[in-house]
């Protein structure tokens, strides 16, 4: 078959291809229109994600701080609770090891009834 058939003043393969280069165009319009369209709200987007991730960092950082500073006041904490201990037993050494026989006999009946 002789695609070089006038058409129209054209042939066949002129008018199909000037058919599909003016499809491609449309396609490409659309899709460019269709970016234009969206690219507010994708910038929108954008920007209350990296928002979101701020507040997130900056909330993240305060909670490392407040936990930094109660864990200095537990360890503080424990350290003179451990003085107190250690100037108690010195004070009242014989106390101390009734203390000690009383809660060591209470712990082996509490786990040997187990």
């Amino acid at each position: 078959m002789n695609t070089r058939t006038p058409v129209n003043g054209g042939t066949i393969q002129h008018t199909l291809e000037r058919g599909a280069e003016k499809a491609t165009v449309a396609v490409h319009h659309t899709i460019d229109s269709a970016a234009d369209a969206t690219r507010p709200a994708l910038d929108h987007m954008v920007a209350n994600a990296h928002a979101t991730v701020d507040r997130a960092g900056v909330a993240a950082t305060h909670a490392a701080e407040a936990l930094g500073i109660k864990g200095d006041q537990l360890n503080d904490s424990s350290q003179r609770i451990i003085e107190r201990a250690s100037v108690y037993v010195r004070e009242n050494p014989v106390t101390s090891l009734g203390v000690a026989v009383a809660a060591g006999y209470v712990l082996s009946r509490l786990l040997s009834s187990r």
